[in-house]
């Protein structure tokens, strides 16, 4: 690493050395850290230290399901291949992790003995997958384990499984390794069997099916997706996708799993068995039941956790100023004071709010938030370490409270999106209600409008108070969904014969009419926040395809779910073009 002095450094006649900084965790929201704060490294305003569990740089986790399937190669999934970083004299760290952090001293002590200095410390370390309690599948108390103790060899696996292994024919949908289990069996078109029916389980279960595996999902609740839709939108797509050929098994309880020895005595999974006495034969059994924060090193360092490492608005932890937080890993909360501090910390215990959200979109706000405020930190020299200069007072805050996120299902002819809070039906909300709210100077009560067609995959439910959209479902109608989406993130008020919005996915349907979507300030990539301007500035820059314009300005690059949305705005700029 080059060797600054203070009179190399610009701008930093008040300041010794440069600022050492440590971040933990090399996954898709720390490389986007260190690639925003390379501009430092590269002025030598700072060291920059990056150290990742896995032997491979980042790469996307979101498109994991893709390339479980075959649906996308290797490649694709890569978000760097930290040569920039290197050239900038940052020090990359694969196959390496972190046993401690040393706040006293301000170091982190690695798994080969080594240790690190910090002045300011980045953990990214993310989540892993949740492991159900299920007999004949060892889970572990994550809370005190040490990280790296129990490595073996195994490199990151050992961060997740080294003291409880997943037996043979068990797995979770969370790393490469993972990927490739998935891949062979669905190349072998064997059958899966899918433990849960969140976002990511319909997904990867829908991918499966759709690339030739026989696959079945068992879940325990009613309807697939219940955190994010009502009952008719569930029901919908329960039919949609045994349409596609996925076995879906619901008000099941998974209670203990099966196994048969293969030949060389191992034990294989053979079956799920389920509390009424259902037994669910597979090849593969795929655990898809969540994640959790990998809090360990931050509970054994004495920082705060709840649901995620505690931080406040500014992502550092309430216990120590030169520690911070980003990604799955990190729980936003507002800071106490001092005296309610202890308080505070065991009532986070039980409190989500604020907990990691799971997506990747938030995780890369946290990554571009925390990065513009080490810049304008630094950039001013700050004298103090972990001290808040006037400069730094433009630098973005984060809100404590978790903001609404859009869902959305990706899937080969099964279009979901759904945001805010549905549960309200259409049948409770009565005229007395009605009439309550409007006298009494109360908010305007809920109103619901909904439609379904469950034959075709349809189905749309619209949430509102005083005609501002506040939730949504939308199944089956993509154009309807976008269009939603767009309302709801303008906090927009509804038409009043909300039927009109179903038009969009008519068969008179015509773009020119909608051009509101196409709005400058429309957002296209939730991911990454790019708009309709930023996409069409970068066309007349003469990126005319999607993947030129996932380069340029990152849109598409996160979920894909919106690779669609850009080449719409991409042929709308180029009809304009033409004419």
């Amino acid at each position: 690493m080059p060797d600054h002095t203070s009179a190399d450094l610009p701008g930093s006649a008040n300041r010794a050395a440069p600022e050492r900084i440590v971040v933990v965790g090399y996954g898709p929201v720390g490389a986007r850290f260190v690639d925003e704060l390379l501009p430092l490294v590269e002025a030598g305003l700072a060291e920059l230290t990056v150290v990742g569990a896995e032997e491979v740089h980042a790469y996307n986790r979101v498109l994991l399901a893709d390339y479980a399937v075959g649906r996308t190669d290797r490649d694709t999934l890569d978000l760097t291949d930290g040569s920039r970083a290197r050239a900038a004299g940052a020090r990359i760290l694969t196959g390496t992790t972190v046993t401690s952090v040393n706040r006293t001293i301000r170091t982190v002590s690695l798994g080969d003995g080594s240790s690190v200095p910090y002045d300011r410390l980045v953990l990214a370390t993310g989540a892993r997958a949740n492991v159900p309690t299920l007999d004949g599948v060892k889970r572990v108390r994550r809370g005190l384990m040490k990280p790296g103790a129990d490595a073996g060899g195994l490199g990151a696996a050992a961060l997740d499984w080294a003291a409880a292994p997943l037996p043979r024919g068990v797995s979770a949908l969370r790393d490469l390794a993972d990927a490739a289990t998935v891949l062979a069996a669905v190349q072998a078109g064997r059958r899966i069997v899918v433990l849960g029916a969140g976002v990511l389980g319909m997904e990867i279960a829908l991918a499966a099916a759709a690339a030739g595996a026989e696959v079945c999902v068992v879940y325990h609740g009613e309807i697939p997706m219940n955190r994010n839709l009502d009952r008719g939108g569930g029901s919908v797509l329960t039919r949609s996708a045994r349409q596609a050929g996925v076995t879906m098994v619901n008000h099941a309880r998974a209670e203990s799993v099966l196994f048969h020895h293969d030949d060389d005595g191992v034990e294989r999974f053979e079956a799920l068995l389920c509390a009424d006495g259902k037994q669910i034969n597979g090849d593969l059994l795929l655990l898809s039941c969540g994640v959790g924060a990998r809090t360990e090193l931050a509970h054994l360092a004495g920082l705060p956790v709840s649901t995620g490492v505690l931080v406040d608005e500014s992502l550092r932890s309430w216990a120590d100023a030169s520690i911070h937080a980003i990604g799955d890993c990190a729980h936003v909360a507002a800071r106490p004071a001092d005296a309610d501090l202890g308080a505070a910390w065991n009532g986070a215990r039980m409190a989500p709010a604020g907990g990691p959200s799971g997506l990747i979109g938030p995780g890369w706000r946290q990554a571009d938030s925390l990065a513009a405020r080490f810049t304008a930190e630094i950039t001013a020299g700050t004298a103090a370490r972990g001290a808040v200069p006037a400069a730094a007072e433009s630098a973005p805050v984060l809100s404590a409270e978790p903001g609404a996120s859009v869902v959305m299902l990706k899937a080969e002819g099964i279009d979901v999106v759904a945001a805010g809070d549905t549960s309200a039906d259409p049948f409770d909300l009565d005229d007395s209600a009605h009439a309550h709210g409007c006298a009494s100077g109360d908010p305007a009560p809920l109103v619901v409008a909904q439609w379904a067609d469950p034959e075709h995959g349809r189905y749309v439910k619209m949430v509102t108070r005083g005609g501002i959209l506040t939730g949504f479902v939308c199944v089956g109608m993509p154009r309807t969904g976008a269009e939603l989406t767009l309302l709801f993130e303008r906090g927009s008020e509804l038409p009043a014969d909300r039927s009109v919005l179903l038009r969009f996915d008519g068969p008179d349907y015509d773009p020119a009419t909608a051009g509101d979507a196409f709005a400058p300030e429309s957002t296209v990539c939730w991911c990454n926040g790019v708009t309709v301007a930023a996409i069409t500035t970068s066309a007349q820059a003469g990126n005319d395809t999607v993947a030129c314009i996932g380069t340029a300005t990152r849109a598409g690059t996160g979920c894909g779910g919106c690779k669609g949305r850009i080449g719409e705005v991409l042929e709308r700029f180029a009809a304009q073009t033409v004419v």
